[in-house]
């Protein structure tokens, strides 16, 4: 059996970042496990630009931000091995393995980072009725088949959900020369970022239907059309507002799920709302030597904060390591997300653990103009920002500092909220 210090599992943007954090920290015995064919994840199919402009200060699309993160990795030296898919890793830290070189094989780790990112969320868990036709994809699927095999799904499109893929989508099958009839999004408001809703659509003259579903998929052998419907306050669609739209394809941006059987198989604690491993300041799930960052940890926007996460997690797995102090002892503070925040990363902290600055990140459950986050210790105020527009579809941060928090030695709990004016 192969030992090494760390192993990553994934070669996405948050193995990439997260095998350079550890080698920069000190650590040399690194391994990253990719199951595709090369390093890069899901940047290698998103060849649009807008990646970049936090990490490296310049706008790169997303083959050219994995490419910076690959040459780094192979100047560093750090070892991977691709087209190799992990089965199974057990609460020890041994991690079954098989590619079509070596077969099966196991490899010990005395830390392991997950990094396996996300899918997407797939028609049957949608409840639409029709048949089964062909031109229904996942954005996602349609990305990849246009941008890296050179098929295009379809000619008259319909878009069922405004997560970011759907509106990049929008924008690039109109460039390839279809026509995106509509967009339509369940909720009251966009899944995506302001930007994408105004470059994406808003540009080129998409329509955008909020508090609106698909309720049937028309055809047998392949997708003639679609009904959507507006629903009411409680997203139930309203049969008089029904209306037959012609398509030959239906693409579908409704929500990123984190790759998370491994995680569940070993035994990791996982969030409720962001189905990801529930982590401390060091990005440690409740397994020891165990580290989680990216998407499979939770859904984030920019890629700029994947990789900064995850170099933070690297960083984290090599102090443990190198032997870390045991956090047993070291005093563990709750994170209480409130009104209108609906989770945050991290859940629970050591302060005596911490860096200087911890950033804390969160989504808020609906869209507030001119409202504050406030964060309490105990009950008493200790940050309040005002922030003009909040959104589900954009993630929010805060920073708090070690100092303040040595500062309350018997803080029992730390509670995050949105207050409005």
């Amino acid at each position: 059996m192969k030992t090494y210090d760390i192993v990553i599992i994934g070669g996405g943007p948050a193995g990439l970042a997260a095998a350079v954090g550890a080698k920069n920290s000190g650590c040399d015995s690194i391994l990253i496990l990719e199951r595709d064919k090369e390093l890069g994840g899901i940047l290698n199919q998103c060849i649009h630009n807008g990646f970049g402009l936090h990490t490296f200060k310049e706008e790169l699309t997303g083959p050219e931000y994995a490419a910076r993160y690959i040459e780094k990795v192979q100047q560093l030296q750090i070892q991977y091995l691709l087209n190799t898919m992990v089965v199974e890793i057990s609460p020890d830290k041994v991690i079954t393995a098989m590619n079509g070189k070596e077969g099966l094989m196991e490899i010990s780790a005395k830390a392991v980072i997950l990094a396996m990112g996300c899918r997407e969320r797939p028609r049957g868990a949608l409840n639409i009725p029709g048949y089964r036709p062909a031109g229904i994809y996942s954005a996602g699927t349609a990305q990849r088949l246009v941008n890296m095999e050179g098929y295009l799904p379809g000619r008259e499109i319909v878009i069922l959900g405004s997560g970011d893929i759907g509106l990049i989508m929008a924008r690039r099958m109109t460039l390839e020369g279809a026509k995106v009839k509509v967009v339509a999004e369940l909720m009251p408001y966009c899944g995506g970022l302001k930007r994408n809703i105004v470059q994406c659509l808003e540009d080129y003259n998409i329509p955008l239907k909020l508090s609106h579903t698909v309720v049937n998929i028309h055809g047998k052998e392949r997708v003639e059309g679609v009904t959507l419907a507006q629903v009411d306050e409680n997203l139930h669609p309203i049969k008089e507002t029904e209306e037959y739209i012609p398509c030959d394809t239906l693409l579908l941006s409704v929500g990123l799920i984190p790759e998370n059987e491994l995680s569940l198989e070993m035994g990791n604690e996982m969030g409720k709302v962001t189905n990801g491993p529930i982590v401390d300041e060091s990005l440690e799930t409740n397994i020891e030597g165990v580290f989680a960052c990216g998407n499979v940890l939770h859904v984030h926007d920019l890629v700029d904060f994947v990789s900064s996460e995850a170099e933070t997690a690297g960083k984290n797995a090599a102090l443990y390591v190198n032997g870390r102090k045991a956090k047993e002892k070291m005093h563990l503070i709750p994170i209480h997300h409130e009104e209108g925040v609906r989770y945050t990363v991290p859940a629970h902290i050591h302060p005596e653990n911490m860096e200087e600055k911890l950033t804390i990140r969160f989504r808020v459950g609906e869209v507030y103009k001119n409202a504050f986050i406030v964060v309490y210790f105990d009950e008493q105020q200790v940050f309040k920002k005002k922030r003009s527009f909040m959104a589900p579809g954009e993630m929010e941060e805060i920073i708090l500092r070690k100092e303040q928090l040595l500062d309350f030695p018997q803080l029992e709990k730390i509670r995050v909220r949105i207050e409005k004016e």
